[in-house]
């Protein structure tokens, strides 16, 4: 059998063949699953999708017919697909559920030390030989307090990590991980951690209950000085209220790694093509916001681990076993 996998980044693909080899063929393909890829995919019994695909119902239905069976995510999200139309066309849907939380958490730490410390503008400045401190001040971590939204695994590690900077920690989630306890955590409402937090970063998950999560009433109750990275998903942030007050001068440093418009756009190259979206054309205009294309979880580790889940997907499918990633089941013969 092959298998026909969208959304497959250049680093991305030696890993894929790789972690196939002795198993099914592979085609991997870097146009993402759209409206107008999914006829592609006619044929395929099995296949593979990126985060960013798109999965309504009209690509579902198109899969459906083209005589797909089968689909293996390579992500832990899945608000992309539409898994009541896909159980109601018998396809089966996979995803992976957990790997390296360090790769998430040490990133997100990258980018609040990165708008900390300034370090895109001193970069950008020392490629002129422009060697001033002027803008450049930061400030030191010890001893500030850092709120974390969802204290699952990636939230732990985040907090372990800030643990070691010697900060104070606050949390919030629906459940206490007794593991951030033992770090100090204190665990507190939502609003309390906003307006105490000199860092504020995000690890829940997008759901219904948590979509803008950060919305304007919540980035006007954290302090003006105050970090926030989110390096979960870009709709927990209402994008065109952060601007806002951006625009009004608040906030030390923005990090994102996430963009709640960013299908169609991350993973891309528009350099040439320009972006028409005039909300992150204006976020990435502000001088203490950093924004990156959704990399937080790429490192060859994660990677690793998120491939060859998706192999192990595939096999228990073929094989009729249910594993622990299926969110939509193989239909009963």
């Amino acid at each position: 059998m092959e298998i026909l996998a969208f959304g497959v980044q250049a680093d991305e693909k030696p890993l894929i063949e790789k972690a196939f080899e002795g198993h099914h063929d592979v085609r991997c393909l870097d146009v993402f699953l759209t409206e107008d890829t999914a006829p592609i995919a006619a044929g395929y019994e099995v296949i593979s999708t990126s985060v960013n695909a798109v999965l309504d119902h009209r690509v579902l239905q198109t899969l459906a017919a083209g005589g797909t069976q089968m689909i293996a995510q390579r992500s832990t999200g899945f608000n992309n697909i539409d898994l009541e139309v896909a159980e109601r066309l018998g396809l089966t849907v996979a995803r992976v559920s957990h790997y390296s939380p360090y790769s998430v958490a040490e990133f997100a730490w990258t980018l609040a030390m990165a708008v900390n410390r300034r370090i895109v503008r001193a970069s950008n400045r020392t490629r002129d030989f422009d060697f001033r401190l002027d803008g450049l001040m930061g400030r030191d971590l010890r001893g500030r307090t850092v709120g974390v939204l969802g204290t699952g695994k990636i939230g732990e590690a985040f907090a372990r990590i800030a643990h070691g900077f010697g900060t104070r920690l606050l949390g919030w989630d629906v459940a206490e991980n007794p593991a951030c306890v033992e770090l100090g955590m204190e665990y507190t409402d939502k609003d309390r951690l906003l307006a105490e937090a000199d860092l504020v970063s995000l690890h829940v998950p997008l759901l219904p209950a948590t979509h803008h999560i950060i919305d304007a009433a919540a980035l006007k109750a954290m302090k003006d000085d105050a970090i926030l990275v989110n390096s979960s998903r870009g709709g927990l942030v209402d994008t065109e209220a952060l601007v806002t007050e951006l625009r009004a001068g608040r906030f030390a440093g923005v990090g994102l790694d996430v963009y709640e418009a960013e299908a169609g756009l991350f993973f891309l190259d528009k350099s040439l093509a320009g972006v028409e979206d005039d909300t992150l054309a204006r976020l990435v205009t502000f001088p203490n916001v950093v924004v990156t294309s959704h990399q937080a979880y790429y490192t060859a580790d994660a990677v690793g681990q998120i491939v060859d889940t998706t192999v192990r997907n595939v096999l228990d499918y073929r094989a009729g076993r249910r594993g622990e990633n299926v969110l939509v089941p193989r239909p009963v013969s």
